[in-house]
């Protein structure tokens, strides 16, 4: 199969301008597949999804996935990367997720609106984003890495006491959104050429900023590697 790469449990279809999870792929691989990666895709839609219940790891940076997104239920997924999408109201995705994802530890989001910071609009700022960690954290108190940052035990605390009231509202639809237009230029990869099979990355020190190859999905450090 074109474009379709795999090794052990680990399944990558990346780069295929794909509106839809082709039905042969969960059909073949979602028996066994812990790791699907289908970044870079055109993806509107999730439906298929639910031939891959062992998912632990699913990465769907570059997409087109909006608001009405719908994941399965998957139960043993700790690791979900939706890096530069089309999301804009958080509060519905994290209520969501904490529905269907209930091992979730490890979510990424930047390059959306929903995730108020530099990367997206010039009008946000630190505080913006710090109150985006803490309405996250008291929606998903289990998550270790939020974005390309490790959860500080701080943060839990704030979050138990203030996440409540750190809600951030959806922004009203406007024709310049700049999710929608097709001349943004973040993106939290280099400018390098990617190899589809490498999958290897390393945390930024910079803020929010990831520095890696082909995905976004491989900014998480492991436990074992803590």
């Amino acid at each position: 199969m074109a474009g379709l790469v795999v090794s052990g449990t680990q399944v990558s279809y990346i780069g295929q301008d794909c509106r839809e999870i082709p039905e042969h792929l969960g059909r073949d691989c979602g028996h066994f597949a812990k790791r699907l990666d289908l970044s870079f895709n055109l993806l509107r839609s999730l439906e298929g999804l639910s031939a891959f219940r062992s998912l632990e790891e699913l990465i769907l940076d570059n997409n087109q996935l909006g608001d009405d997104l719908v994941l399965p239920g998957l139960p043993r997924l700790h690791t979900l990367t939706l890096n530069k999408n089309r999301i804009t109201d958080l509060e519905y995705l994290l209520d969501h997720l904490a529905e269907v994802t209930p091992a979730l530890e490890y979510l990424s989001l930047l390059g959306n609106v929903a995730c108020p910071n530099e990367l997206v609009s010039l009008e946000k700022d630190e505080e913006d984003y710090k109150r985006y960690r803490c309405f996250v954290l008291y929606k998903l108190p289990n998550l270790k890495f939020l974005d390309a940052q490790k959860v500080t035990r701080q943060e839990r605390e704030e979050a138990l006491v203030r996440g409540a009231f750190m809600k951030v509202v959806k922004p009203k639809a406007s024709s310049e959104d700049v999710v929608g237009s097709p001349e943004l230029h973040y993106t939290p990869l280099p400018s390098a050429s990617r190899e589809l099979t490498s999958h290897q990355g390393v945390l930024g020190k910079c803020r929010y900023i990831y520095y890696g190859k082909n995905s976004e999905g491989n900014r998480f450090i492991r436990d074992d590697q803590l």
